[in-house]
């Protein structure tokens, strides 16, 4: 049989990664890269000339034209962190590079800091990822499945549960019938308002959505798209179709990941979580270049201290 060539790949091993981001100087030299591509520009008046000015540790780019002072954090997801950039660098290696995830506590326990501020690199960083995803659109041949996530609550069971959070799985294949991308958006309900307004920023016109019955899947018709419903009944006879082969493989994947990894899933921090899972699958094919992939768009994402994580979570 052959061999998966997504899952076989070779991805940074940790001996690589300690060559390329094993000290704080190599870390900040490629921030620094990353940032400024074209050499320095200065926030204030986009002025290329500088100096470099060190403050302790600290190294400060400032402008020769204003004389403004700023580093290579100021203003992104690294803002007012005081975790060196080594340890920012391996939490990215971490997250990245792991198929399933990895819980807070187990990411403390790697990178030798406690449990909260390995949860304020984690979540924020997934929020990059979250504002990263929400660019996305699919297009063509797309699966959709509606699914819940969260912890066992007794009572009803499945559709309407308590204590449960509905989100959208969508995953676009190829011609030959392959997955390709993939989506994954909690909603407020599956009502046709929301599925409307998901369909809208999420898929492509024209796009040719398959679903089971639920009614509301029909309002992708509102955006533009073309829409095939499928009865499938439930239980195992529904996962076991083949329109949604892909849809159900990848939702089966994602739940077993967060039952195996996360003691539990609170309802306010969902988007952030699916928002990693959505990354990592949709840039799968090279597992090597989502360190340097991740951190340009961290730096190009505005801070985010813990007061507006919070806010974030009540947003969702």
């Amino acid at each position: 049989m052959a061999r998966n060539q997504v899952q076989f790949q070779k991805g940074l091993s940790e001996a690589s990664f300690a060559e390329l981001y094993g000290t704080e100087g190599e870390c900040h030299a490629a921030l620094v890269k990353w940032r400024w591509p074209n050499g320095f520009e200065c926030p204030g008046c986009n002025g290329a000339d500088h100096c470099v000015v060190t403050r302790g540790a600290r190294r400060l780019f400032q402008c020769n034209a204003c004389r403004k002072q700023t580093s290579v954090k100021a203003g992104t997801i690294f803002a007012s962190s005081k975790l060196p950039l080594r340890i920012w660098f391996k939490t990215i290696y971490l997250v990245t590079q792991s198929k399933k995830g990895i819980s807070s506590i187990e990411l403390g326990r790697r990178l030798g800091v406690t449990q909260t501020a390995a949860w304020m690199m984690k979540h924020k960083l997934a929020q990059v990822m979250l504002e990263r995803n929400a660019s996305k659109r699919l297009k063509g041949n797309v699966q959709m499945d509606d699914a819940y996530i969260g912890g066992a609550r007794s009572g009803r069971r499945g559709r309407g549960a308590a204590g449960k959070t509905p989100f959208v799985a969508a995953i676009a294949t190829t011609d030959d019938g392959k997955p390709d991308q993939i989506i994954l958006r909690p909603v407020k309900a599956f009502s046709s308002f929301a599925i409307r307004k998901l369909a809208s920023t999420a898929l492509n016109p024209h796009a040719n959505i398959v679903s089971d019955g639920l009614a509301c899947f029909a309002a992708v018709t509102q955006a533009g798209c073309l829409h095939t419903s499928i009865k499938t009944g439930s239980g195992k006879q529904a996962a076991r179709a083949p329109a949604f082969k892909w849809v159900n493989t990848a939702l089966g994947n994602i739940k077993a990941a967060l039952v195996g990894t996360y003691r539990a899933v609170r309802e306010k921090h969902v988007p952030r979580y699916l928002a990693e899972f959505e990354y990592r699958f949709n840039r799968r094919y090279d597992l090597q270049t989502m360190i340097p992939r991740l951190a340009f768009v961290a730096l190009r994402t505005a801070p985010m201290p813990y007061r507006l994580l919070k806010l974030a979570d009540v947003a969702a």
